[in-house]
């Protein structure tokens, strides 16, 4: 007798990277992967200029094929003003998880000669690992210099990059 039994879903694995850099200013509240840090300056941007949920954004946007974060939250539309990186981060997440995907891995690097990252690590990997219903051990947040060259090594902004690793159905991939 046969049994009528549908097979393993066959799972593609793609990963994509993000990148995104906002200035520093006095005035601004400064937000890296969803927590507040005290710092004498903050990021200035159209939304709250969290650089580090931005990256991860274009990241997971990227392992879809959906454009960026730009596409979807243009700087123009002024409802984004001041808005929570948040938000974009979870429209991502939702639109990877109404192709079926799941998200398996974030890497974020921050680049900047200041805050010091190691203080917050852990909140932000919490913060990330919480809006994308993760494990924290699927969250990599490592930080890094530029020897005080370039526009990071002389305090005038912050830069992030992130690879995100998804699985998707394989019949929905095309």
């Amino acid at each position: 007798p046969s049994h009528s039994s549908s097979p393993a879903p066959s799972w593609i694995s793609r990963s994509a990277s993000g990148f995104d850099v906002h200035r520093l200013a006095a005035g601004e509240e400064l937000w890296l992967g969803g927590v507040r840090i005290p710092h004498h300056k903050g990021l200035a941007g159209h939304s709250d200029a969290d650089v580090a949920l931005h990256a991860i954004t274009d990241a997971l946007l990227g392992t879809i094929a959906a454009g960026d974060i730009g596409t979807h939250f243009p700087p123009s539309d002024p409802q984004w003003r001041g808005a929570e990186s948040a938000q974009f981060l979870t429209h991502a997440a939702g639109l990877v998880a109404a192709q079926g995907g799941i998200i398996d891995f974030i890497d974020l690097t921050l680049i900047c000669e200041a805050p010091k990252v190691g203080p917050h690590r852990d909140a932000m990997r919490d913060r990330i690992a919480g809006l994308l219903r993760l494990g924290t051990g699927q969250v990599s947040i490592k930080a890094t210099t530029t020897e005080r060259l370039g526009f990071t090594g002389r305090g005038e902004g912050i830069a992030a990059q992130a690879i995100a690793t998804i699985r998707l159905p394989a019949e929905k991939v095309a």
